[in-house]
């Protein structure tokens, strides 16, 4: 099976990779990563089926690279931008506009193609006054790919909301995470806060290699609509609660 990540440098998209590197290659026999720039945790994998594609403009899917990535079966689009660190038209355009046009090209890569989102907890269809910018476009997101599913019959759609993101547990990652993880608003939340989710709130704690699990299977999945506690939008998007049963936690 063909899969294809974004946003593999990040925390979420640190914890799929490294799920998908301990898959066997008779299980995934292939896994394209798109990224602007180099993925030292793939490359130091060294594995045959596993290719990194620079990938500067993901506003724009060239014919060349569709034959490349022909034959995926799906998407775990993790790529993704803190609100705080650009201007809301930037952020947007990465958190909108930038996983909808891939869905659409995307769609045509298989006869059936997953298309998974990572969304967040805060995430709303149903915007107050007081809904920061992420939960309104990641909503607005989530609620734009389902619809798009719903007219082109080739795609199907997952949008999953991971709470609190924890990869301090998960050894294969640490080092390229903290590399990236610099300043003091970070080691406050890693040092400090986190411990207190996992204590306090673990319903909204979401440790990288379980998500990674879980993102990796809805990709590499039947595509079928999910059933049963933390799962909503017409079985489509997938709650922190959702995830951590998905997960077995």
């Amino acid at each position: 099976m063909h899969v294809i990540l974004t946003g593999a440098t990040g925390q979420v998209g640190s914890g799929v990779l490294a799920h998908m590197l301990s898959l066997p290659a008779s299980q995934l026999t292939r896994l394209s990563i798109l990224s602007r720039k180099p993925v030292p945790l793939a490359e130091e994998a060294n594995k045959p089926n596993v290719k990194v594609i620079l990938h500067d403009d993901f506003a724009n899917y060239p014919p060349e690279l569709l034959e490349e990535l022909n034959g995926a079966h799906g998407v775990v689009w993790a790529l993704g931008v803190s609100q705080a660190d650009v201007t809301e038209e930037d952020y947007i355009r990465v958190t909108k506009d930038y996983p909808l046009t891939a869905a659409r090209a995307f769609s045509e890569l298989s006869d059936k193609f997953n298309f998974v989102y990572v969304s967040g907890e805060g995430a709303t269809l149903r915007p107050g006054m007081f809904t920061p910018l992420f939960g309104r476009v990641k909503g607005e997101t989530e609620a734009a790919l389902l619809e798009m599913s719903k007219n082109i019959p080739s795609l199907n759609v997952y949008s999953l909301r991971p709470g609190a993101v924890d990869h301090t547990k998960h050894a294969e990652i640490v080092k390229h995470v903290a590399a990236r993880r610099t300043g003091l608003k970070f080691k406050i939340g890693d040092n400090v806060l986190l411990p207190v989710v996992r204590t306090c709130f673990p319903n909204m704690h979401s440790p990288t290699r379980e998500l990674g699990k879980v993102l990796t299977e809805l990709a590499m999945g039947d595509g079928k609509p999910l059933r049963g506690p933390g799962v909503e939008g017409e079985g489509r998007t997938i709650t922190n609660v959702g995830q951590r049963r998905l997960a077995g936690l």
